[in-house]
C-alpha cells in the first residue's frame, strides 16, 4: 500500500514545480528582452543630458568658508551637469563676496572629467583685497545735510588717506549699525516721525568701489510740550517721580531722554516696592505747534517671573560677566524696560559683535525664559603711537591693551613711551565689578621722566602707583576714591652743555667767576628741592558727565573736581583742590561753542623741608598753554628774579583760575570727510601765590609774584586724521606780565610767550 500511494501524492507537486519554473523562465526572458530594448534608449537620454556631477568644490576661498556658498549653488552632486547652473553659481559666489566687501573678487569655473561619465565642478576663487566705499548718498534729507549724516556714520568714504584707515571698507554689519545710528540721531533731535525708507548698496565695477544709497523720510521737528506723570498705582507720589524725568518743556524732543526717563521711573517705582510696575511714555503730537505732550504712565504690568536666563554663544566671555549687567535675576519679576537696559549695557561693553535678547514661554503661564545670544569679538590691541608737541617734542609709544582680560571683563594696559624730553612706562589694571558690586577698582603703576630744563632748569623722575575705587551713583555722576604713593627725584644737569648748577659745583674748563649765572643757573629754590622725596596722598574725584559723545562732543556738560590730602606719611604736607568744567552747545549745524572754566588752590601745612614757606617747589602749580594759550609751558606765574636766568626759573604758585570761549566750525570749501575743522578762541587766566622757601642758609631769593590777569585770542586748525587727533594753535597774547623794571632799564620776571603750539598723535 505504501508503494502505491506515495507516487500518487508526489505527482501533483512535481507538476506545480515544473509549471512555476516555466513561468519564471518566461518572465526572465521577457525582462531580458525588455532591457535590451530600453538600454539603448537610456544611453541616448544620458548622452543628451550630459555627464553626471560627482561633486562640487569651491577652492581658493580663505576669507569666506565654503559652507556660505553650498546652500546657494545650483550645481549639485548626482545631478546632470548644466552649464547655465554653473554660470549662475559664479554670479552667486561673486554676490557673496561683494556683500562681504570684496567687490573685485574673481571666480573661474572648471570641469574635471572622470570615468563612468561623471565630472567634478570646481570654482576657483581669487578673493582680492577688500573694496572701499566710493560714495555715500542720501535721498530725502531736507533738514539735515548729507555731510552731517556721513559724520554720524562709522563707515567713511574712500579718499586720499584711505591707506591709513579701514572704516572706508564696505562692511554690511557696519552699514546696518550706521542705519541705526542715523535713526537715533534723528529721533534724538526732534524728528519723531523719521524713518529710513530704503538702503541700497551697489558695486561700481568701473569705479572700483561701492555706492551706498540711503533714502530717508525726515518729517517735522518737534519740541516737548507739557510733561506729566500719571501713576496708576496706589501710594505713589507723582511729584517724587518727576525728579527722574530727563525731558523738559520747550526743549527739542529727544527719544533718548524719553527712554532714559522711562528707565529712571521704572527703577524708582521698583525700589519703592512695586517690582511689576512699568513706565511707558504716551505722546500726543500737535501738528499745528509742532509739539509733543508727554505723559509717563506708571502702571502694573502682568505678573510674570523670570524662570531662567540662558546665556549662549559666549565662547570666551564668562557667563557672570554677562549676567551682572542685568538688574534682574532668575526668580525676579520680569520687566521689559530693565531687560532693554541690560541689552544696551552689553552692547556698550564692546566685547561682542552682536547681542540679542529674546524671550520664550516658561514651564507655566506666569513664567518666562530669557535667552541672551552673543557673539564674542577680539578685544585686544597692540598699537604703536607717535606724535609731537611743542612741550615734549617728538614722542613714541608702544602699548598692549586688553579690555576683556581672560574673558573676565577686566581692563589691562601696558605701555612704554620714549621721546625727546620725556619717557617712561606705565601699567594699568581695572576690575569694573569689584567684589561683585557695580563699582570699579584699579591700580596704576608708573615710572616717568620729564626734562624741564627749557623752563625751570631741572629734570624730574616720578615713580609710584595709585589705587582707585569708583562708585557710580548715577549714569552721569561718579565718585572715585584714590590713594597714591610715589617718589620724585629732582636733579639739576651740570655739564658743559647744561651748566645749570656750576655756581655751586664749578665745571673745570667751563665755569668762570663771571659766567656761572649767565650760562643758565638754576634757582636756589630748585637746588633746595634736589634729591628724592616721598609723597603719600589720598583723594576724591567727583565727575559729572552728560556729553552726547566722548570722542566728538557737540552738546552736554562735563565737570570734574579733585581733592587731595598729602601727609599720610612721606615728605609732602598739603591740601589741594582743582576743578575743570566744560559746556558744549551746537548753535548751528556742525558749529559748536565751548565754554570752559578751571581753577585750583593748594595749601601747605607742617614742615615741608624749607624756611619761609610751607610748600616745596615741586608741589606747586605750574601753568602755561593749558590755562592760557599763547604762553609757553611754565610761562605764567611767580619767578625767581635773583639770577640773570630769571626767565627760565619759574617757581610755581598756589592759586590759579581761568576761562576760555571757543567756537569750532567746518572749514568752507573743504570736504568734511577730510576731518578738518577750524576754531577761534579767547582765553584768560592767572597763576600766583608762591608759598615756598625763600631763605637758604645765608642766602635768599627775590620772588616776583603777580596776580595780573593774562589773556589771549587766537585761531586753530583741528584735524581728526586717521593718525589721531591733531591740533594747531596760533595765539596772540593781549595782556601779560612784563616783569619788574630794574634801575638799569631792564625787566626781569616777565611771562614767556609761545605763539604757535602743535599737538598731535598717531596710531598705526
Amino acid at each position: 500500500m505504501m508503494s502505491t500511494t506515495t507516487p500518487r501524492r508526489k505527482k501533483p507537486a512535481t507538476t506545480a514545480v515544473i509549471a512555476i519554473s516555466a513561468l519564471m523562465a518566461g518572465i526572465t526572458a521577457a525582462e531580458s528582452a525588455f532591457a535590451q530594448q530600453v538600454a539603448p534608449r537610456n544611453r541616448r537620454a544620458s548622452a543628451a543630458q550630459g555627464p553626471i556631477v560627482n561633486r562640487v568644490v569651491v577652492e581658493g576661498n580663505k576669507k569666506i568658508e565654503s559652507a556660505a556658498f553650498q546652500d546657494q549653488l545650483q550645481a549639485r552632486a548626482r545631478a546632470p551637469y548644466n552649464q547655465a547652473a554653473v554660470d549662475a553659481d559664479v554670479a552667486r559666489i561673486l554676490a557673496v563676496y561683494q556683500q562681504s566687501g570684496r567687490g573685485l573678487a574673481q571666480v573661474t569655473p572648471r570641469v574635471v572629467d572622470l570615468p563612468n561619465g561623471t565630472v567634478d565642478v570646481v570654482y576657483t576663487v581669487v578673493e582680492g583685497d577688500k573694496t572701499g566705499v566710493k560714495e555715500i548718498r542720501f535721498v530725502g534729507n531736507n533738514q539735515v545735510s548729507s555731510s552731517r549724516l556721513r559724520g554720524v556714520m562709522l563707515t567713511t568714504e574712500t579718499n586720499l588717506l584711505s591707506f591709513l584707515k579701514t572704516t572706508d571698507v564696505y562692511d554690511p554689519a557696519r552699514i546696518a549699525n550706521d542705519l541705526e545710528l542715523i535713526r537715533r540721531y534723528y529721533l534724538k533731535n526732534g524728528y519723531a516721525d523719521f524713518r529710513i525708507v530704503s538702503s541700497d548698496v551697489s558695486f561700481d565695477a568701473n569705479g572700483g568701489g561701492y555706492i551706498v544709497t540711503i533714502a530717508v523720510e525726515e518729517g517735522e521737528q518737534y519740541r516737548v510740550g507739557s510733561v506729566s506723570v500719571d501713576p496708576r498705582l496706589p501710594g505713589v507720589d507723582p511729584e517724587a517721580l518727576r525728579r527722574g524725568i530727563s525731558t523738559s518743556e520747550g526743549s527739542v524732543y529727544n527719544a533718548e531722554a524719553v527712554e532714559k526717563s522711562v528707565q529712571n521711573l521704572t527703577s524708582n517705582v521698583a525700589r519703592q516696592g512695586n517690582p511689576f510696575a512699568l513706565a511707558r511714555p504716551v505722546g500726543a503730537r500737535d501738528a499745528s505747534t509742532r509739539t509733543i505732550n508727554l505723559t509717563y504712565v506708571v502702571e502694573e504690568a502682568p505678573r510674570i517671573y523670570i524662570e531662567r536666563i540662558n546665556v549662549r554663544g559666549n565662547s570666551r566671555t564668562r557667563d557672570y560677566v554677562i549676567r551682572r549687567e542685568f538688574e534682574l535675576g532668575e526668580g525676579d519679576a520680569y520687566n521689559q524696560v530693565l531687560i532693554d537696559r541690560a541689552e544696551r549695557r552689553l552692547n556698550n561693553l564692546g566685547y561682542f559683535k552682536q547681542v540679542r535678547i529674546s524671550n520664550e514661554p516658561g514651564s507655566s503661564a506666569d513664567r518666562v525664559v530669557v535667552n541672551v545670544d552673543v557673539e564674542d569679538q577680539s578685544t585686544g590691541a597692540f598699537s604703536i603711537s607717535g606724535g609731537y608737541s611743542t612741550a615734549d617734542g617728538f614722542i613714541g609709544e608702544v602699548s598692549v591693551t586688553e579690555t576683556n582680560f581672560l574673558g573676565r571683563g577686566q581692563f589691562v594696559r601696558l605701555a612704554g613711551q620714549l621721546g625727546q624730553r620725556a619717557h617712561g612706562i606705565d601699567f594699568s589694571f581695572t576690575e569694573p565689578y569689584f567684589l561683585g558690586y557695580r563699582m570699579s577698582a584699579g591700580i596704576d603703576l608708573y615710572s616717568k621722566f620729564s626734562d624741564q630744563t627749557r623752563y625751570s632748569r631741572y629734570e624730574n623722575r616720578m615713580t609710584g602707583g595709585t589705587l582707585r575705587l569708583g562708585l557710580p551713583f548715577t549714569e552721569e555722576f561718579t565718585i572715585t576714591a584714590r590713594y597714591s604713593l610715589y617718589q620724585q627725584e629732582v636733579t639739576i644737569p651740570n655739564d658743559a652743555d647744561q651748566p645749570y648748577n656750576d655756581c655751586s659745583v664749578p665745571i673745570p674748563g667751563v665755569t668762570t667767576p663771571f659766567n656761572c649765572e649767565t650760562n643758565g643757573e638754576a634757582s636756589l629754590a630748585i637746588k633746595d628741592a634736589q634729591g628724592e622725596t616721598i609723597t603719600s596722598l589720598a583723594g576724591l574725584t567727583f565727575n559729572y558727565n552728560t556729553l552726547d559723545s566722548t570722542r566728538n562732543p557737540r552738546n552736554g556738560f562735563y565737570g570734574e573736581v579733585k581733592t587731595d590730602f598729602a601727609g599720610l606719611g612721606g615728605d609732602s604736607h598739603y591740601f589741594r583742590v582743582t576743578g575743570d568744567a566744560r559746556y558744549y552747545r551746537e548753535f548751528f549745524e556742525d558749529v559748536v561753542g565751548i565754554a570752559r572754566v578751571q581753577g585750583g588752590h593748594i595749601m601747605g601745612f607742617g614742615d615741608n623741608g624749607g624756611d619761609g614757606g610751607d610748600l616745596r617747589i615741586i608741589d606747586q602749580f605750574f601753568m602755561g598753554p593749558s590755562l592760557v594759550r599763547g604762553f609757553a609751558p611754565n610761562g605764567i606765574g611767580p619767578r625767581d628774579i635773583s639770577t640773570a636766568d630769571s626767565k627760565a626759573n619759574a617757581l610755581g604758585g598756589t592759586t590759579y583760575f581761568g576761562g576760555s570761549l571757543e567756537v569750532q566750525f567746518p572749514i568752507p570749501a573743504l570736504p568734511r570727510e577730510l576731518g578738518l575743522r577750524g576754531a577761534v578762541f579767547a582765553d584768560a587766566g592767572t597763576l600766583f601765590g608762591y608759598d615756598g622757601p625763600t631763605t637758604f642758609d645765608d642766602d635768599t631769593i627775590d620772588v616776583f609774584d603777580s596776580s595780573k590777569l593774562r589773556s589771549s585770542v587766537g585761531a586753530s586748525i583741528l584735524w581728526t586724521s586717521p593718525l589721531g587727533p591733531i591740533r594747531f594753535d596760533y595765539a596772540f597774547a593781549l595782556t601779560k606780565e612784563e616783569g619788574q623794571l630794574l634801575e638799569d632799564g631792564t625787566r626781569v620776571g616777565g611771562d614767556r610767550t609761545q605763539a604757535f603750539r602743535f599737538t598731535g598723535g598717531t596710531r598705526f
